[in-house]
């Protein structure tokens, strides 16, 4: 008989360890997974006054469901902004897996400079753990508040298009003539036959 080689034993001793491992890691994944996108805009309303709208999305990304779901933003100071509508932090009874929610709020600047904000916090509760869970939402960009903008010219936003898709139109208008010309028929194509 034959004695198997020390690679396909390998081989096999291999795939057997995976296939142990393979439901313990599934049991582990069984949880439910986070997300939160944090969005801002800016909106100048008249001279020295700015509306700052922030938008948290939540995703739950993972095969169960998270319960006692809280989101809180407290890194908006009170020396630079007024809260508007909305309140910085809101809680959900569970969020599914595969759901998401979303909680939106709204500020007026106070003065004028340079915001550095944190990302939100978000604590949930899986049923298989006492502790609390943690997540944070994705940190926003620095934004500068009332911000001395030059005015944009008349035509700019027109000279920036065409010089960013200008050759793609001209490409596709070819193309379209190509197929218009090869489409239509001919006058010659038209005589008494």
């Amino acid at each position: 008989m034959a004695r198997p080689r020390s690679g396909a034993f390998l081989l096999y001793l291999l795939a057997a360890l995976l296939l142990a491992a393979f439901p313990a890691a599934m049991a582990s994944s069984d949880v439910p997974f986070l997300v939160a996108h944090k969005k801002v805009s800016l909106t100048r309303l008249k001279s020295g006054v700015e509306r700052v709208s922030v938008s948290i999305d939540l995703y739950n990304e993972g095969f169960s469901t998270a319960y006692d779901v809280s989101m809180n933003d407290d890194s908006w100071s009170q020396d630079m902004f007024d809260l508007v509508s909305g309140s910085t932090s809101k809680t959900w009874e569970r969020l599914d897996a595969g759901s998401s929610a979303s909680h939106s709020f709204v500020f007026e600047s106070k003065a004028k400079g340079m915001f550095h904000g944190s990302p939100a916090v978000i604590k949930f509760r899986i049923p298989t753990k006492a502790a609390l869970q943690e997540a944070y939402s994705t940190p926003i960009q620095p934004i500068d508040v009332l911000a001395d903008k030059p005015p944009e010219k008349k035509f700019e936003w027109a000279k920036r298009l065409l010089a960013k898709y200008g050759s793609l139109v001209s490409v596709l208008t070819l193309v379209g003539l190509f197929v218009y010309v090869i489409a239509t028929p001919s006058k010659a194509s038209k005589k008494k036959r």
